[in-house]
């Protein structure tokens, strides 16, 4: 809902000639970092400094909950000592504040106000009381202490960075530039690709808060990071104790309480809605919150007619358009419809713009259809918008979890796949049908990686994703596989877990949420790109009473095999808890993910885009990809419509716009003697 910025000095620091002391100019850094991010906030803006200008608290308002202006942030309380900013949506507030209204004196409705509140009566472990999705950051004058936190699965992003003895806080990295940041790559976290799944990010001494992680300073000495929430799964070897019918139910009531107190807000609310199960659901249950008479955000009206569903529609012939699918579960519905047509056009003209605001090189063009539909639903006077994220990664949805199943029986649910003939003929009937990458794609992947990681397959596709045209001088900052990058980025207690007490699909679905769906889809696809156009988004399936539950629902359950049809079922305990809210079609549909073209023709609008990007200059500046084979991969991409040359393409070109727009310094051998008089470039 927001776009927060944050400082504090850290004692002993390196000292800082951007920084200085003097507060005009550090008010005036304040207000620049803001100006970045004013497309997130543009109903209000507030700054806070402490007396000495060493902490400062920045935040731009998208007014959601509480319109006023006493839900303007930052927030303080009544002795005027804590101070706080949050970007988010926090539920559940109401019972807070009757909790607590005898000790704190609210002065708004909004929301974030409990954050203060709740950190008086429970100090740190406040976290813990927080449900919804959120980024905060809060400072304790009395007790000098600076607090930033993250919600559980990094919906709302935070990163943070040390200028000088100055730590700066911002929900985009973008906003470091006017603290006096020069940013530079980071060679090892691109090679090893260990951006897309630990705390670094691809630019020096840049780092993001993982998600269900706090950092706190006391007494201006340097942060410290701690986890307050993480995923955990049942043991496998514990028999489930409900029935498939309890399951089921409890699945269904879980999800209509999510959506129920996600329709709360004091402006529009919306669903983007596709041709999937996920997203059907969505609609199928508010439409039936609503005709009960919970409120459809500011609309008061009770029909579930008002529900505006926007749908992207890609051309027809390219064999990827679900409008015709959505269209006909919207009408089942009686919901308002929308479709959003995107074409190659559309693609080209919001290439550049999707890169700079997600901070995120993402392998494909859908990036690019969520900014269109984002620009459609706020044109329709939304603010609210909910979403489908986080289904997948619960219900085991993707085809990359299936091979993870088989891969030691699942002894929590008795009916399930018990013998080894059984599990072996159902492999066989995977691989027959092409369930996985071809193996030429897979990169090689160290055999005591596989160890740590219980021979479970996401490590694979990791491997196969960062096959990239790297320049040769760069091999020498490659230290692991990013296979090994991702298993050594989790504690040991984690891999203990994975090896001794979680299902290979368990511990295959962990990995995919602490890697694609953390720091790919919510970026690319989520918050970052949604509120270029001031919408919120808010994905039920990632609320975590939903998801502590499904992380105890059997594999069995989640994935069913019919050793008769010899068949699959993805998502299978979903699919019967979301039956009575989904059209026939949708409920026996097989996943089909949300994915935009990936081919273009010569010459057209994309191709004009890449072939401006992508010259000799360009990728020479950026100083890590090598050029004679950037300019084969453009060719093949447009000219044989070749898909992995295009993906390579297009991520190339997505770092030239970073390393373009936030001005970053070429990368340099730097057992290259020329690199070290070359400071200019």
């Amino acid at each position: 809902m927001c776009g927060l910025t944050a400082f504090f000095t850290v004692n002993g620091g390196s000292g800082c000639k951007q920084c200085g002391n003097d507060a005009h100019k550090v008010e005036r850094q304040m207000e620049e970092s803001l100006d970045i991010v004013n497309h997130r906030g543009p109903d209000a803006r507030g700054r806070w400094f402490s007396p000495d200008h060493q902490v400062g608290l920045g935040h731009v308002r998208l007014s959601i909950v509480d319109l006023s202006p006493a839900g303007n942030q930052p927030f303080h309380d009544q002795e005027g000592a804590i101070h706080a900013v949050v970007n988010g949506e926090l539920y559940d507030h109401e019972q807070y504040r009757a909790e607590l209204a005898q000790e704190y004196n609210f002065k708004s409705n909004s929301d974030c106000e409990i954050v203060i509140a709740l950190y008086r009566h429970y100090g740190i472990s406040f976290l813990s009381k927080l449900r919804g999705e959120f980024a905060l950051v809060l400072y304790d004058a009395k007790r000098k202490l600076f607090f930033a936190a993250r919600d559980r699965y990094g919906i709302k992003s935070l990163y943070y960075t040390m200028v000088g003895n100055r730590l700066l806080i911002a929900t985009e990295m973008k906003s470091f530039l006017p603290f006096g940041w020069n940013p530079e790559w980071d060679i090892t976290s691109i090679r090893e690709a260990s951006w897309g799944f630990d705390s670094h990010m691809y630019f020096k001494g840049v780092y993001r808060l993982p998600p269900g992680q706090y950092l706190m300073s006391q007494n201006s000495m340097p942060p410290k990071i701690a986890t307050y929430w993480d995923l955990d799964y049942s043991d496998k070897k514990a028999i489930f104790p409900q029935s498939e019918e309890e399951a089921i139910e409890k699945v269904r009531e879980l999800m209509l309480e999510a959506i129920r107190i996600r329709l709360r807000a004091d402006v529009g609310v919306g669903i983007y809605l596709s041709g999937g199960l996920d997203s059907s659901a969505l609609a199928g249950m508010a439409a039936k919150l609503v005709q009960e008479g919970n409120k459809l955000g500011n609309d008061t009206s009770g029909e579930h007619s008002r529900i505006s569903c926007f749908t992207v529609q890609f051309d027809k012939d390219s064999g990827l358009d679900e409008s015709d699918i959505a269209q006909r579960t919207a009408e089942w519905l009686g919901v308002d419809f929308h479709t959003v047509h995107i074409d190659e056009e559309a693609i080209a003209s919001r290439f550049e713009d999707v890169v700079w605001y997600s901070e995120t090189p993402g392998p494909n063009v859908n990036g690019m259809g969520r900014m269109a539909v984002a620009e459609a639903a706020h044109a329709n006077g939304k603010k609210v918008i909910l979403t489908g994220e986080g289904s997948d990664e619960h219900f085991a949805g993707y085809s990359e979890f299936l091979p993870n199943l088989f891969l030691e029986p699942d002894h929590s649910w008795p009916p399930s796949l018990a013998t080894h003939a059984d599990i072996a003929e159902a492999w066989q009937v995977r691989e027959e049908r092409n369930r996985v990458l071809p193996k030429e794609t897979l990169g090689e992947v160290p055999a005591s990686t596989r160890r740590m990681l219980n021979n479970t397959t996401i490590c694979d596709r990791i491997n196969a994703v960062n096959a990239m045209p790297f320049s040769p001088w760069t091999d020498q900052f490659v230290l692991k596989t990013p296979a090994t990058a991702l298993a050594e980025s989790f504690d040991g207690q984690t891999l203990d877990k994975m090896v001794k007490k979680w299902h290979p699909l368990h511990t295959a679905q962990y990995q995919w949420v602490k890697s694609a769906l953390a720091n790919y889809l919510l970026r690319y696809l989520g918050d970052n790109v949604d509120m270029v156009h001031q919408i919120e988004t808010r994905p039920p399936f990632l609320d975590h009473h939903v998801t502590e539950y499904a992380n105890k629902i059997p594999p069995s359950l989640k994935i069913r095999y019919d050793p008769v049809s010899k068949t699959f079922r993805e998502k299978h305990i979903l699919r019967e808890a979301m039956k009575p809210y989904v059209t026939e079609e949708i409920y026996n549909r097989t996943k089909h993910p949300f994915v935009g073209p990936f081919t273009f023709k010569e010459d057209g609008p994309v191709h004009k885009v890449f072939a401006r990007l992508l010259t000799e200059e360009n990728v020479n500046q950026l100083g890590f990809f090598d050029w004679s084979r950037v300019k084969v991969d453009l060719v093949k991409a447009f000219r044989d419509r070749d898909a992995k040359c295009f993906g390579r393409s297009f991520t190339v070109a997505q770092y030239v716009v970073l390393g373009q727009r936030f001005g970053v310094k070429k990368a340099q051998d730097p057992s290259c003697n020329e690199s070290f008089a070359d400071t200019s470039s």
